[in-house]
């Protein structure tokens, strides 16, 4: 009889793991391919924040030269629309000292399409080198946009 009520438990469980499999929405890394349900009164769109240091080898980027970069590099880029704010960024470096410096943070909402991850490579690209930066942080997510 244990047996019996082992083997009926690892059935339903198996079958609610199944079905439950089925019911959850595609996830994937990299290529912004997610499944979401916005409803009917929003659209569903990727929010993308990059995280610029400010310092560099000779100096700190100045406020002119990020008002500069933003207008000519980011804005012609994502002309609908950005938020930008200063941060304090930490980190550890590869010696294991802890190390700080004064960042900006940009946040972008725009459509998963091939010309907006383009555009994003091509801020990141530019401000690289414009500021002799070895990389910019960057993240994505899947967002709801009310239309």
């Amino acid at each position: 009889m244990r047996a019996l009520a082992i083997t009926v438990s690892t059935l339903i469980f198996a079958a609610g793991f199944a079905a439950g499999g089925r019911l959850l929405p595609p996830v994937g890394a990299q290529g912004f391919t997610v499944v979401m349900e916005c409803g009917a009164s929003s659209a569903a769109q990727v929010r993308t924040t990059l995280y610029f240091g400010l310092a560099r080898p000779k100096g700190a980027v100045t406020e002119l030269e990020w008002q500069l970069f933003l207008r000519d590099e980011v804005t012609k880029r994502f002309p609908d629309g950005l938020t930008v704010w200063g941060a304090e960024g930490q980190w550890r470096t590869p010696a294991g000292n802890i190390d700080q410096e004064q960042s900006k943070v940009l946040l972008l909402v725009h459509p998963d399409t091939a010309a907006a991850r383009q555009s994003v490579f091509a801020v990141i690209e530019a401000y690289r080198k414009t500021f002799e930066q070895q990389s910019v942080l960057w993240e994505n997510a899947r967002v709801c946009v009310a239309a």
